[in-house]
C-alpha cells in the first residue's frame, strides 16, 4: 500500500513538473510572438514613413516641372517655393538648358516612382513574413493549449 501510495505520489509530482514545463514553454511562445507583433509594426512604421517621404518628394517634383513648364502652380504650392523656381528658371538662358532642367527633373521622378516600387515590394515581402512567423508563433500557441 504505502507503495502504492509513493508510486502515486512521484507520478503528482512528474505531472506537476510536466504542467509547469508546459507553462514556462507557453510564457515563452507568448513572449515570442509579442517580440514578432513589435517588430511588425516597427517595420510597416518605417515603410509608412518612406513611403510618405516618397510620395512629398514625387509631389515636389511634379510641382517643380509644373513651374517649369510654366503653368500654375498646383494646389497647395507654397508662394515662395514657386519663387525660388521662378527664379531658378529664370537664370536659365537657353531653351537647350530649359529642356535639360526638365529631363533631369523627368528622370528623378520616374527614378523616385521606382524606388517607391521597390519600397513596396520590400514592404509586402516583410509584411508576408512577419505574418507568417506571427501565424506560427500562434499555432504552436494553441497546440500548447490543446
Amino acid at each position: 500500500m504505502t507503495h502504492d501510495v509513493s508510486q502515486w505520489l512521484t507520478e503528482i509530482k512528474t505531472l506537476r513538473q510536466q504542467l509547469a514545463d508546459a507553462q514556462q514553454e507557453r510564457e515563452q511562445a507568448y513572449a515570442s510572438a509579442a517580440n514578432w507583433q513589435r517588430l511588425y509594426e516597427t517595420e510597416a512604421q518605417q515603410r509608412r514613413n518612406e513611403a510618405a517621404l516618397t510620395r512629398q518628394t514625387i509631389a515636389d517634383l511634379k510641382q517643380e516641372i509644373q513651374a517649369l513648364k510654366g503653368s500654375a502652380p498646383t494646389e497647395g504650392t507654397a508662394t515662395t517655393d514657386v519663387a525660388t523656381i521662378r527664379a531658378e528658371v529664370a537664370k536659365l538662358q537657353t531653351i537647350a538648358e530649359l529642356q535639360e532642367a526638365l529631363i533631369a527633373a523627368l528622370a528623378e521622378r520616374d527614378r523616385l516612382a521606382q524606388a517607391l516600387k521597390t519600397e513596396q515590394t520590400g514592404h509586402a515581402q516583410t509584411r508576408k513574413g512577419l505574418t507568417t512567423a506571427l501565424g506560427d508563433a500562434i499555432d504552436m500557441l494553441s497546440k500548447d493549449k490543446g
